[in-house]
């Protein structure tokens, strides 16, 4: 093996341990941001007296994020796109590390009025913004550092390292909520979670700094071949895949149903449920846990049989799945509530969870790859981020068959998934420098196992050795 070969993998390393452990950290705080607004933001941060209002103002806030994601995308999509990958993820950490620490620091309603859900409103705007360039440009690094093969295998670790910063973002709430007294949590137990980002943005500063830019887009700059204008090449001549990609992000509704409305439903007590909120809390821990353990396994399947097969077995399993998942929680079963998410949300889901990763940047060049994926992806979760304010107005507390109503918005959205990946081409077998490009034919599939089963045994002698 020589040198060459060595740092590359080298690098690939580190570039995989950047993706996930600031995909860990960032969205550690954009979960526990959901978390509050589920459990405890209604009672805090909204006028008293009206359940239902607070509880649908409450995760509308949460969807605000995602409104500024799209604008986020397009800034930090140019940025990723002209000046590295490197430096966009960066920003990113940066940004939403301080923006979070912040919330914890708010007013409540009670001290300030209206000027503490207008705060809290704009710091959701911020944390928003900073969050849409971290999965495209993690997963554009991290593709563009992996070698031909295992290119779904290594992207898989950007979406386990989010997978693990909500285990940590419920996993920071769980002792705080089981051992306060409610009046101390509600107080100010429930701000030690934001506060501590301050770690968050020294841990993933130590790591991400570590991390070379990759060598297509230094390639690029190298010749001078770097895009003026990014964002209007991406609409301009890759238009239909970032439709699809649009189409496909809409599987964001399984973890809005598994970790927010659900808890809401679960939780909040205008809907009845009566869950106590350290054992709700549970439910997506667990879930979580198993997503961290599958993901590997399912990013480097993908590499065997291609991206759309787990794509759309996942869209369509999780979707049905969701009818039993909120039919447990209605029937006040916690076992069965935990059995089905550990199924829907911490196995099936992550047909495409694992997936999209390698599946997005490699629908795109790498002239355009960071802002084409940032744009539609956030476009997309943006949609499904409205649902949990538009599930609790379709189905607010005292309304009959919730499990119905909403499961069935959600196999409608799984099925537009299912259809989108569908209809996209096949892209594990394109090399790295096809990708994006229109009319390229993918590396016979006898070869690219040959080229894949290389890579595999010199990983193996490596370890061995």
């Amino acid at each position: 093996m020589t040198t060459q070969d060595q740092h590359s993998r080298e690098q690939t390393r580190k570039a995989t341990a950047s993706g996930w452990i600031g995909s860990a950290l960032e969205y550690y705080d954009f979960f526990i941001y959901a978390t509050a607004a589920s459990l405890i933001f209604p009672q805090i941060f909204f006028p008293k007296g009206n359940a239902t209002a607070a509880i649908v103002a409450s995760l509308a806030t949460y969807g605000v994020g995602y409104v500024a994601r799209p604008i986020g995308a397009f800034f930090l999509g140019h940025l990723g796109d002209t000046h590295g990958r490197k430096r966009v993820l960066l920003i990113c950490m940066f940004v939403m590390g301080f923006s979070t620490i912040a919330v914890g620091l708010l007013p409540t309603y009670e001290q300030v009025g209206l000027l503490a859900p207008l705060l809290l409103v704009v710091l959701r705007l911020i944390q928003g913004f900073a969050v849409a360039g971290e999965i495209s440009g993690a997963s554009s690094m991290i593709l563009e550092h992996a070698p031909f093969g295992r290119r779904g295998f290594f992207a898989s670790f950007t979406l386990q390292g989010v997978q693990a910063g909500q285990i940590l973002a419920a996993a920071v709430f769980l002792p705080l909520a089981h051992y306060m007294p409610e009046e101390q949590f509600n107080a100010w137990g429930w701000r030690v979670p934001f506060i501590l980002s301050f770690a968050v943005i020294a841990v993933a500063f130590v790591i991400r700094r570590e991390v070379e830019e990759t060598p297509a887009f230094a390639a690029e700059a190298q010749r001078g071949d770097v895009p003026r204008a990014p964002v209007i090449e991406a609409v301009k001549y890759h238009w239909a895949d970032m439709l699809r990609v649009i189409c496909c992000s809409l599987m964001n509704v399984i973890a809005v149903v598994a970790t927010v409305f659900g808890a809401a439903y679960a939780v909040q007590p205008a809907y009845g449920i009566g869950f106590s909120k350290s054992v709700y809390l549970w439910i997506p821990v667990l879930g979580n846990i198993i997503a961290v353990l599958v993901i590997p396994f399912v990013g480097n399947l993908s590499d065997r049989i291609g991206r759309r097969p787990p794509i759309i077995f996942g869209a369509l399993g999780a979707g049905l799945l969701s009818f039993g998942y909120l039919y447990a929680i209605s029937i006040h079963s916690v076992p069965l509530a935990i059995g089905m998410s550990l199924l829907m949300w911490g196995v099936v889901y992550q047909g495409y969870n694992a997936v999209f990763p390698s599946f997005y940047p490699e629908l795109f060049p790498t002239r355009a790859r960071v802002s084409a994926m940032a744009i539609s992806q956030n476009i997309g979760t943006m949609i499904t981020a409205m649902l949990p304010a538009l599930f609790a107005a379709v189905a607010p507390p005292g309304s009959s068959n919730i499990p119905l109503t909403i499961g069935g918005l959600t196999l409608v959205t799984t099925l537009i998934a299912a259809i989108s990946a569908w209809s996209a081409r096949e892209t594990y077998r394109m090399p790295l420098k096809a990708l994006g490009e229109r009319g390229a034919s993918p590396t016979p599939k006898s070869e690219y196992d040959q080229q894949r089963e290389v890579v595999i045994s010199q990983s193996r002698w490596r370890k061995a050795a």
